[in-house]
C-alpha cells in the first residue's frame, strides 16, 4: 500500500510511460487468477420467481380439480333426485287423473284440474333441473380453469429448462496474484527510472527502455571482497555508449551506494581489446 500511494502521488500521470516500459520487459501481461463457483445471482432470483409461480399454479390446479369433482357429484346427485321427484309427481298426478276419471267428473273439469296440478309439477321440476345445470356449468367453468392452470405449468416447466440450458457458470474471481505481480511490476518499472534519472546523464532524462536496456543487459564481472562488491563491465564497441556508461559508473560511484548487507557497490568498465558487439547478450554475470 505505501509503494502503491507514492506511486500514486509521485507519477498522477504516468501510467501510460509506465505502460510503454513494461511492454518490452514482457510484463505488461495478467499473471493469473484463482476461481471459485458462485451461484448465477440473476438466474437463481429468475429461477425462484419460476419455481414459487409454479407451485401456486400447481395448487391452483388442484384446487380447481377439487371443485370440479364437487361440482360434478352435486350435479348427478340432483338430477337422480330430480328424477326420482318427478317420477314421484307424475305417478300422483295419473293417480289422481285415474280417480276422477273414475269418479265420473266431467272431462273438461278433471282436465282443468290436472292441468293446474301438472304446471304445479313441471315448475317444481323445472327448478330442480335448474340446480342441476347450476353445478353442471360451475363443474365446466372449473375444468376449463383447471386446463388454463395445466397450461400455465407446462409454460413454466419450459421457462425452467430454458433458463437451466442457457445459465452459465459463474466464478468468483481472485485478483489478488495478479494485484501482487502489478506491484512489483510497477516497482520494477519505477527502479528502472530512477536509476535512469539519477545516475543517468541528462540526456537520459526522457530515455525509453530501448533505449537504456543495452545498459541493464550488458556483459561484465562480478568480484565480491568482504567490504566492497565490485561489478566490472565490458565495454560497448560505440564510443557514445561507452562515454555514457563511464559517467553512470562515476555517478554510481560518487554517490556511494550501499547494499543491504552493508558492503559498499562499486562500478568499473574494464579495458579488452575486443569490445562486445552491441547486438550481443550483455547480461551481467
Amino acid at each position: 500500500m505505501e509503494l502503491a500511494q507514492t506511486y500514486i502521488r509521485s507519477f498522477p500521470a504516468q501510467e501510460n510511460s509506465i505502460k510503454d516500459w513494461l511492454l518490452p520487459l514482457g510484463l505488461d501481461v495478467n499473471h493469473g487468477y484463482g476461481k471459485t463457483p458462485v451461484e448465477n445471482s440473476e438466474v437463481a432470483k429468475r429461477r425462484t420467481a419460476l419455481e414459487k409461480r409454479l407451485a401456486k399454479v400447481q395448487r391452483w390446479a388442484q384446487k380447481a380439480g377439487e371443485r370440479r369433482q364437487r361440482a360434478e357429484k352435486r350435479h348427478d346427485r340432483l338430477r337422480e333426485q330430480t328424477k326420482t321427484r318427478a317420477d314421484a309427481l307424475y305417478r300422483v298426478l295419473i293417480g289422481h287423473q285415474n280417480d276422477l276419471m273414475a269418479q265420473g267428473v266431467a272431462e273438461y273439469l278433471w282436465r282443468r284440474e290436472i292441468d293446474k296440478q301438472q304446471t304445479a309439477v313441471d315448475a317444481e321440476i323445472a327448478q330442480m333441473k335448474a340446480k342441476g345445470w347450476q353445478a353442471y356449468d360451475e363443474g365446466n367453468q372449473e375444468f376449463r380453469k383447471q386446463e388454463r392452470y395445466c397450461q400455465e405449468q407446462r409454460k413454466v416447466l419450459r421457462a425452467l429448462e430454458d433458463l437451466k440450458a442457457s445459465e452459465r457458470e459463474m466464478y468468483e474471481l481472485d485478483h489478488q496474484k495478479d494485484q501482487v505481480m502489478t506491484v512489483l511490476k510497477v516497482a520494477l518499472a519505477n527502479l528502472v527510472m530512477w536509476t535512469r534519472e539519477r545516475y543517468f546523464p541528462a540526456t537520459y532524462a526522457r530515455a525509453t527502455w530501448k533505449r537504456v536496456a543495452p545498459f541493464f543487459e550488458l556483459r561484465g564481472q562480478v568480484l565480491k571482497g568482504a567490504s566492497a562488491v565490485s561489478v566490472e563491465f565490458h565495454p560497448f564497441n560505440d564510443r557514445q555508449y561507452n562515454r555514457d556508461l563511464a559517467v553512470l559508473c562515476e555517478r554510481v560511484n560518487d554517490a556511494a551506494l550501499h547494499l543491504p548487507d552493508g558492503r559498499r557497490l562499486l562500478l568499473t568498465v574494464s579495458h579488452l581489446s575486443r569490445p562486445i558487439l552491441d547486438g550481443q547478450n550483455r547480461r551481467v554475470a
